[in-house]
């Protein structure tokens, strides 16, 4: 299995470069998975295809302003460092540009001397560990002078925070939003509830390996980087209702997906637990919880593309992929939708 077989030609223009005012008023385009049937709706009908007894598996994970400019101590060279993962004793693995004047023992002032962080060490990928000195709470600084990641395809300025983390977002840790779970709204939520779908929540932080190209022709000589995932009791005996049931367990997003994927025993039945994962999902895959998915647009050739491949067929995913385009539909993180059911 090759990765240019998911390549798929993508106009320029088609690329959302700002999220709607109104959350839910995107479009969906929904595809059979066994026919490659599609129909197109707007995401607020998506509570037409919710049955009472299903459970819908949302990632409450909340994306933190990780991206800090700064400047070397002792000369005015610019630095740019994406926090990735907190390790311990305020130490970050983080990302930075330009990564050759960021040596170990170089110190950066961030908000004139408000965080001063000095590189420690240099760990795989060319990452850096940072050590941050500051006074007061490191998560109100970072809310003060952090940016939000933003995917490099969109080139314009976000006005709003908030806009790039889904309603229900609570814990803090992602370096990217679980974007299919931008779509829905407080009310929309309401009402899916009302219907009788349990709503289960996971947590999956978000890395940015999540989104970084497949670099090997060879589709199953890629590594995916590690994420970190908790599953708390209520989500899992949610889930596992579902299964009892004969109901399906629908997921709103990639990484939820993987969660419970990686949870899951051999039976398909999920307990209370955390760790990490680097599962990777692509066609030839068995699902053991996953039913349907609610997802955006993805990259060609990307992980995401593949996952969703391997859920409804790499032909019909191209082929509503190209009707999406020929439809001038909305693409990646602040795009359209798709559920696949």
């Amino acid at each position: 299995m090759k990765t240019s077989d998911f390549y798929y030609e993508l106009p320029q223009e088609l690329i959302a470069q700002d999220p709607l005012e109104d959350r839910s008023g995107s479009r969906l385009l929904v595809l059979d998975k066994e026919t490659g049937e599609t129909k197109h709706r707007h995401f607020k009908d998506i509570i037409e295809y919710l049955n009472p007894g299903d459970c819908l598996v949302i990632n409450d994970t909340k994306v933190i302003p990780a991206r800090l400019i700064g400047s070397k101590v002792g000369t005015d060279a610019k630095i740019e460092v994406l926090l990735l993962k907190r390790k311990e004793n305020d130490v970050w693995e983080t990302l930075v540009k330009p990564g050759r004047k960021a040596k170990p023992g170089t110190k950066i002032s961030f908000g004139d001397g408000i965080l001063v962080g000095e590189v420690v060490d240099v760990v795989d990928e060319g990452n850096r560990l940072i050590h941050f000195e500051y006074e007061g709470i490191f998560e109100e600084i970072l809310d003060r002078l952090g940016q939000m990641p933003l995917p490099p395809y969109i080139t314009h300025q976000l006005q709003d925070k908030e806009r790039y983390n889904t309603v229900y977002a609570v814990h803090e840790g992602s370096a990217a939003a679980p974007t299919a779970g931008l779509h829905f709204t407080p009310q929309l939520l309401e009402d899916i509830g009302k219907k009788g779908v349990d709503i289960a929540r996971v947590t999956l932080h978000v890395g940015l390996g999540t989104f970084r190209p497949v670099k090997v022709e060879e589709v199953t000589n890629h590594h995916m980087h590690s994420e970190f995932y908790l599953i708390d009791e209520d989500a899992a005996n949610k889930i596992n209702r579902a299964k009892e049931q004969k109901k399906r367990v629908i997921c709103v997003g990639t990484t939820s997906c993987r969660t419970i994927e990686s949870a899951a025993g051999e039976d398909g039945r999920l307990k209370a637990c955390s760790g990490w994962t680097e599962i990777f999902i692509y066609p030839g895959y068995q699902f053991k919880v996953l039913d349907g998915l609610i997802t955006n647009f993805h990259l060609p050739e990307s992980t995401l593309i593949m996952l969703v491949s391997a859920l409804a067929g790499r032909e019909h995913v191209l082929a509503a992929y190209e009707e999406a385009v020929r439809e001038g539909y909305r693409f990646f993180s602040f795009g359209d939708a798709m559920l696949v059911v």
